[in-house]
């Protein structure tokens, strides 16, 4: 199941406030801004800076 078009409106980069881009297949949402993925686990964004990857 993806994230909702609503949610995705909604939640920004936990850094820098930016727009986030949600990677379906990849279940990552990429910051491109900071450079950072931040992981989608069971259709729940993890949105914690010290957990996401640089990219």
């Amino acid at each position: 199941m993806a994230l909702s078009e609503k949610l995705l409106d909604m939640i920004v980069c936990p850094q820098c406030k930016g727009k986030l881009e949600y990677l379906e297949k990849e279940e990552k949402l990429i910051c491109q801004a900071c450079r950072l993925s931040y992981r989608v686990s069971d259709d729940i964004p993890v949105l914690l800076v010290e957990e996401a990857e640089k990219i």
